[in-house]
């Protein structure tokens, strides 16, 4: 039977009840109706549970989660959504930065950057912190140098730990051959195909009809996936972003944020904006903030001008203050610059959100990668090896890492060639007409896009 993940009533149900308890939502008279009639969990790492649930209780999750919707958030004043609230939240919204360009050797290296760390982080996607740190050093890569592989690694772990099922037999570093697909490089193309089609003052609305005509439903996830069915069931955004979706506050924005960085460079106003238009279609608050503060890093970083610790400080300006996003950035930065040992942050950070949120929530990945950033000085491989070495969405984070410090590296030729050399200058994706193409030619379609009016 088909378990079609992450639109299904009875799985949707416990992450919503999840998100309430963190937005300040009151979330327990609706919780103790669900267990009382015997609802489920939700899935611990999957998008869908094993069986399906009867009709009653599928009925009871879509009720459930509209009259969640519906109960009051506490934290609505600290953490809007629209875009003038969030610029009137923030004291210090940034002017222009820098030299306003960059170079297509830059924007090459952030592409490679990005499908790097990646790459380096695909094999241990959904694995627990302390499979990863196990599978590492039984590998003699501990701390994190180089890319994943099984040699050397005992059966009985493997076992134990198995590497993730979709992306071992072509991210392991005995099996790379070019860059596979994934959802971390398939969305800075779609957004690519979105500014050649409609410029920068493009609309959520565009961004809509983009993905409906070029993202395959299939290729979405999350976030992604619930707005895609709001989008087919007739709702506009930013509804879309709101009708039963328990995960408008995780990483799917931040994932989609970095071309409105790279093609706004010494803009990051401008690219928390064009961020923002774009993250709507699909989440709310802290999600969106993720998206913003990302673009709003990389426009920094485009620029050559300013290090990693200028640049994030500058990203945390388009955050609402008070966000539980900016608190978690600030706590990541602050532990960043006090311990030596990058584990010691891990941990922390761990002991934070590990038990109060998902895997692939925004804020404590958006944590995570700020942490990675600032730990490693914006250093190339430090950074990606540090961000992937932390868990929770290993590829997303590792992408997003890769991204900046490729930026701030400049140049392909200043990534190490152990990194870059497999990738073979060659990227899958089942978007459009990309499908094999090379990092240099996307590098040169995305800096014509910094010259668009």
């Amino acid at each position: 039977m088909l378990r079609l993940t992450w639109v299904q009533p009875e799985d949707l149900i416990g992450h919503e009840l999840r998100q309430a308890a963190q937005d300040g939502r009151e979330p327990k008279a609706v919780a103790a109706r669900w267990r009382a009639a015997g609802g489920p969990e939700a899935p611990a790492t999957a998008g869908a549970s094993p069986t399906p649930a009867s009709r009653y209780l599928r009925q009871l999750a879509e009720d459930l989660l509209d009259e969640l919707a519906d109960l009051p958030s506490a934290w609505a004043d600290d953490e809007p959504t629209d875009l003038g609230r969030i610029r009137s939240a923030c004291p210090h919204w940034p002017e222009p930065v820098g030299t306003p360009a960059t170079t297509p050797q830059a924007l090459q290296a952030a592409w490679l950057g990005r499908a790097t760390g990646c790459l380096l982080g695909k094999p241990v996607e959904k694995l627990p912190l302390d499979a990863i740190r196990r599978l590492a050093r039984s590998a003699g890569n501990w701390p994190l140098t180089t890319y994943f592989t099984a040699r050397g690694v005992p059966e009985d772990l493997l076992e134990r730990h198995p590497w993730n099922r979709r992306s071992a037999p072509t991210s392991l570093a005995e099996n790379i051959d070019g860059m596979p697909e994934d959802d971390d490089l398939n969305y800075p193309l779609i957004n690519l195909v979105l500014l050649q089609r409609h410029g920068r003052t493009f609309t959520t609305t565009d961004v809509a009809r983009t993905w409906l005509d070029e993202l395959p439903a299939g290729r979405t996830f999350t976030a992604e996936r619930i707005a895609y069915r709001n989008l087919l069931s007739g709702l506009e955004p930013p509804h879309t972003a709101r009708h039963r979706n328990p995960f408008r506050e995780w990483i799917g924005a931040l994932i989609r944020a970095d071309v409105h960085g790279w093609t706004n460079p010494g803009h990051p106003a401008a690219a928390a904006e064009q961020a923002h238009r774009d993250a709507t279609l699909t989440h709310t608050a802290n999600g969106v903030y993720a998206a913003m503060f990302t673009a709003a890093v990389i426009a920094t970083a485009a620029t050559g001008d300013h290090d990693v610790h200028t640049c994030l400080r500058t990203g945390l300006s388009v955050v609402p203050p008070r966000s539980r996003l900016a608190r978690a950035v600030r706590q990541a930065v602050r532990l960043a610059h006090e311990h030596a040992d990058f584990d010691t942050v891990v941990d922390a950070l761990h002991a934070t959100h590990a038990g109060t949120h998902h895997w692939v929530h925004a804020v404590p990945n958006t944590a995570l990668i700020a942490a990675a950033l600032t730990h490693a000085h914006g250093d190339f491989t430090g950074s990606i090896c540090r961000a992937v070495s932390g868990g929770w969405d290993t590829d997303s984070n590792g992408a997003t890492a890769g991204s900046v410090a490729g930026l701030l590296a400049g140049h392909p030729a200043a990534l190490p060639d152990r990194w870059t050399a497999p990738l073979k200058n060659r990227l899958a994706t089942s978007i459009g007409d990309f499908d094999g193409i090379g990092f240099d030619t996307l590098a040169h379609l995305t800096h014509r896009e910094t010259h668009r009016p």
